[in-house]
């Protein structure tokens, strides 16, 4: 008798959805399926600059935290509901930072509604309430508590989104997040995992590169080098992640040394945006540089907010009267105001060369940037603060 062998055809399993791909990554650094409930809490208001009003809140986020915040807007609100503008710092920054509230001035004078905060380990989020600790680079093991801090930081950024989505004034259709340096990190996995951002700027960073690079195997172990490391999983990272983001802007200064990207250059990103294409079928990402500009935050910059009106609307400016718009150079407007910079980007390659848009945005005094009330803060600041992050998440360590 003959044997007639039939060869089975062996489907291979399905590539995850878009969406299978942001709960993984979600999972691999340990965020919360469920967003922990915001419980905002309002503690009176400013204004912080003639015209705009500062209104300083606080809400919950993951481990029994609470995030400090400051919330900019127009004194004057629009006719219909605003674009809403979240703000992620880069290390040793928070709400204080002057281009956290320099661009909250800026767009709030636009007709967005602006939110700023402090990252875990600064600020009001710090036991002594200190600027500049740098607290969350402070290495810890094993190495799940790595992820679990990119996983908060992830956190803290979808809960500024539901913050500003709940607020009868915003229009949660009109959402936008604007990162620098460690901010662009986070938002490089946020964006992707968070699907009510429409609109995400990536600034002093967005190079997202592969196995031994920068941000594998930066000195920021805890904040960014662990959870990179997290998303092997999805194979050609960069790629993978750019392919779940929204419309995305990558804007750097060309002499950048701070994360490479005065070595990686403009083909660097032209490879990465043809792969990412590949998986999404368009494009999702555009780039640009400022020539012989170091490490900036240059969402406070022409370039950038064009891109955002494009895509925001805001409704007190145009396209037109933006490219009209004075410009500021914030070593001068710092030094005259009294604004602190950190020392070494206090130069004109980095910080201090910034051309911010517009002019006349005033210094604001550190404790006009205090959300919480003396009182609150002494009742409330276990809450807050980096030392109570420590010890949550060491009970929760598998």
């Amino acid at each position: 008798m003959l044997l007639l062998l039939a060869t089975v055809a062996i489907a291979a399993p399905a590539a995850p959805t878009r969406d299978a791909r942001r709960q993984q990554i979600r999972r691999a650094l340990l965020v919360p399926d469920t967003l922990p409930a915001l419980e905002a809490e309002h503690y009176g208001q400013v204004e912080i600059a003639p015209g705009v009003i500062a209104e300083r809140v606080s809400y919950a986020t993951d481990y029994g935290l609470r995030v400090a915040a400051i919330m900019y807007r127009p004194k004057q609100k629009p006719a219909g509901k605003m674009p809403g503008l979240i703000v992620v710092n880069g290390h040793g920054g928070d709400k204080y930072s002057w281009y956290a509230f320099y661009a909250g001035i800026l767009y709030a004078r636009a007709g967005a509604a602006v939110l700023t905060y402090d990252p875990i380990g600064e600020g009001e989020r710090n036991a002594e309430r200190h600027n500049g600790t740098r607290q969350h680079d402070k290495n810890l093991e094993p190495e799940e508590m790595g992820r679990r801090m990119g996983g908060l930081m992830m956190t803290d950024v979808m809960q500024a989104v539901s913050y500003l989505a709940q607020r009868t004034d915003v229009d949660a259709g009109r959402l936008a997040a604007m990162g620098y340096s460690m901010g662009s990190f986070v938002l490089g996995l946020a964006c992707a995992a968070e699907t009510r951002l429409k609109a995400c700027v990536l600034v002093g960073g967005g190079n997202l590169d592969g196995e031994g690079g920068y941000w594998d195997s930066s000195s920021k172990k805890m904040c960014q080098a662990t959870p990179y490391q997290a998303m092997k999983f999805l194979g050609d990272r960069g790629a993978a992640l750019y392919d779940l983001h929204a419309a995305t802007l990558v804007w750097n200064g060309s002499a950048d040394d701070v994360v490479s990207i005065s070595r990686t250059g403009a083909n660097f990103f032209e490879d990465l945006r043809q792969r990412a294409r590949a998986l999404h079928g368009s494009d999702t990402f555009e780039f640009g540089f400022s020539p012989g500009g170091g490490h900036r935050p240059y969402f406070v910059t022409r370039p950038v907010a064009l891109w955002l009106e494009k895509r925001l609307d805001f409704p007190n400016w145009t396209v037109e009267a933006i490219a009209k718009m004075g410009e500021t150079h914030i070593l001068e407007w710092a030094e005259k105001n009294g604004v602190f910079i950190e020392k070494q980007y206090a130069t004109e390659l980095r910080e201090g060369g910034t051309r911010a848009l517009g002019t006349g945005v005033p210094g604001v005094a550190h404790d006009l940037l205090n959300a919480l009330p003396e009182d609150v803060w002494q009742r409330d600041k276990e809450k807050y603060v980096y030392e109570t992050w420590v010890k949550a998440a060491r009970a929760r360590v598998k």
